[in-house]
């Protein structure tokens, strides 16, 4: 009985930690870019810049969904658990940072799209919201889900990694899977909007109830319905996609 109760303590540390992380970084957003028009593409900045608001964005989203992973992996850490756990959330967030890169590429794609006609731009919107809509009904989603909703096993395979990388190749590793599992679904800002904080913080609300729901992997489904839905519904509302048809929704 005394030892259930240290147990807990040192599992809600860190995920509190990711949540102040989380927090922090949708301060930052919300000062920095709340009061701006939906931006399209790359918003203007360079490629470091650029990575570095995307890694912001990508905490402030993704690190709420992360924590209790994090409160899980924390629990098999004995000893030096604060740099440990800084190790493997710095490398989790390292693979988002690195999705960056294809994620400027397809941004900078979408600045030279904006000069097309509008008509262009809807069939943009149209083919993201398709991608998506495919993407989140395919066996490879839920694949990747599944390891998100119940990482026990992963915790498993954690445990018989080297020690002096252990926590580098763990956050690398659930970081992967997170990755596979909400590409697509931060896709979608192309459409929305880079900086549309209200589609980010619908987005990150989609991502953290489809893995911490108990019917998580029914959300799933329902968004890649919907996404298919809007998909046909943007060629007679094209400002349902801000980011490519020039609608006037704004970012906050």
């Amino acid at each position: 009985m005394t030892g259930r109760p240290v147990a807990v303590r040192r599992g809600a540390s860190p995920a509190a930690l990711l949540l102040v992380a989380a927090a922090a970084a949708w301060v930052w957003l919300v000062t920095r870019w709340g009061g701006t028009q939906t931006m399209p593409g790359t918003m203007g900045l360079a490629l470091p810049a650029f990575l570095a608001v995307w890694t912001l964005m990508t905490a402030a989203m993704m690190l709420p969904a992360t924590a209790p992973v994090a409160a899980l992996y924390a629990r098999t850490i004995t000893a030096h658990r604060t740099p440990r756990m800084a190790v493997f959330t710095l490398a989790y967030l390292l693979v988002w940072a690195a999705a960056g890169l294809p994620a400027y590429a397809l941004a900078a794609g979408l600045d030279r799209a904006t000069a097309l006609p509008a008509t262009a731009g809807t069939a943009v919107a149209a083919a993201v919201f398709a991608l998506n809509g495919v993407y989140q009904l395919t066996p490879l989603k839920d694949r990747c889900l599944a390891k998100c909703r119940s990482p026990v096993g992963l915790m498993l395979r954690y445990a018989s990694y080297p020690r002096p990388s252990r926590d580098l190749r763990a956050g690398v590793h659930h970081g992967a899977f997170c990755l596979g599992c909400c590409w697509s679904l931060m896709v979608l800002l192309a459409a929305f909007g880079a900086m549309n904080l209200w589609a980010m913080a619908a987005l990150t609300a989609v991502i953290t109830t489809e893995k911490l729901a108990p019917a998580g992997h029914l959300v799933a489904r329902a968004v890649g319905l919907t996404s298919l839905a809007l998909a046909i519904a943007v060629f007679w509302l094209p400002a349902l996609a801000p980011g490519l048809t020039g609608g006037g929704m704004t970012g906050m």
